[in-house]
């Protein structure tokens, strides 16, 4: 009788204890969790908080720095109807469609050609494409500024068109090269032996299953594009040709003079659209990153 009681209380012990840790476990992730969204958040909560003072409160710095006593949206106002704030928007936006449809254009042919023809050294090359781009962009500028030089295209914002899917393709590709090789081998068989060429394959059955790595490859071409900064700054030096990222800089600080409050408002209206489509594709952009970091 006394056995068969402690034999029960060994494993309501040992349930006992890992309950315990469970617990620990999951109080130590949150506390982790809330340290780092409160790094994250504070900068994007204070550059909000800043874009809704005006400059006389900026300057007056009076009262509590991460509150603004006074809202106000002129600063808004401005950025929406300055002619340069608009060239700039529109500048980025053109361009980061060019570099997003042809970095996916090149990508899903890419990896289409090494998971499915089977060329000789297809599975190096797959590898060699990845590898590219863990190739910090911060040493490949000086070599392509002789490059872009070369053909005529410093200063023209035609150059990051041909330079932004250099920071994209390799990693988009890599997405693709997943997902492509996770579709079986049996449905572009059949189609095959139905008479469908390899383009037919490619457009009616690769793309439409691929659809959501395909989407996941796209926010990153966007964000790629969208966000550069080191690119438009070393090629880039008048107002009509510069994108955002570089016309809120150059435009708005003039000197040591720093207008707070209009960067900070230009910082929101350029960081709303790449929000707003992780808001929306989110899933899809993790499930793409998965399928393409364990199938590849």
């Amino acid at each position: 009788m006394s056995g068969a009681a402690i034999a029960g209380a060994a494993p309501r012990a040992r349930h006992s204890s890992m309950e315990r840790q469970r617990r620990w476990a999951l109080w130590g992730s949150y506390a982790a969790l809330s340290v780092f969204v409160v790094i994250f958040l504070v900068p994007p909560f204070y550059m909000i908080m800043t874009s809704l003072k005006s400059s006389a409160e900026i300057s007056a710095q009076a009262g509590n720095p991460w509150i603004a006593h006074s809202p106000t949206l002129e600063n808004f106002i401005y950025l929406i109807t300055y002619p340069n704030f608009q060239m700039y928007f529109f500048n980025s936006v053109w361009v980061t469609v060019l570099v997003v449809i042809i970095s996916m254009t090149i990508a899903i042919m890419a990896a289409f050609s090494m998971t499915r023809l089977g060329f000789w050294g297809s599975s190096t090359l797959a590898t060699g494409v990845f590898l590219t781009y863990l190739i910090p962009a911060s040493l490949l500028f000086i070599p392509l500024f002789q490059v872009i030089g070369a053909i005529g295209l410093i200063n023209n914002i035609w150059c990051l068109v041909l330079l932004y899917p250099t920071l994209a393709v390799p990693f988009c590709t890599w997405i693709m090269i997943g997902y492509f090789g996770s579709i079986p081998r049996e449905l572009d068989e059949a189609a095959l032996i139905d008479g469908a060429g390899y383009l037919q394959i490619l457009w009616r059955i690769f793309i439409p299953v691929a659809m959501p790595g395909i989407i996941a490859a796209t926010i990153f071409a966007f964000t790629a594009s969208w966000g550069a900064f080191l690119y438009p700054l070393a090629y880039l030096y008048t107002g009509d040709q510069l994108p955002l990222t570089v016309g809120i800089v150059s435009d708005l600080i003039r000197g040591d003079v720093f207008q707070w409050g209009k960067i900070m408002a230009a910082c929101v209206m350029a960081a709303a659209p790449p929000v707003v489509i992780y808001a929306f594709l989110m899933d899809y952009y993790i499930a793409g990153l998965t399928a393409g970091a364990t199938k590849g």
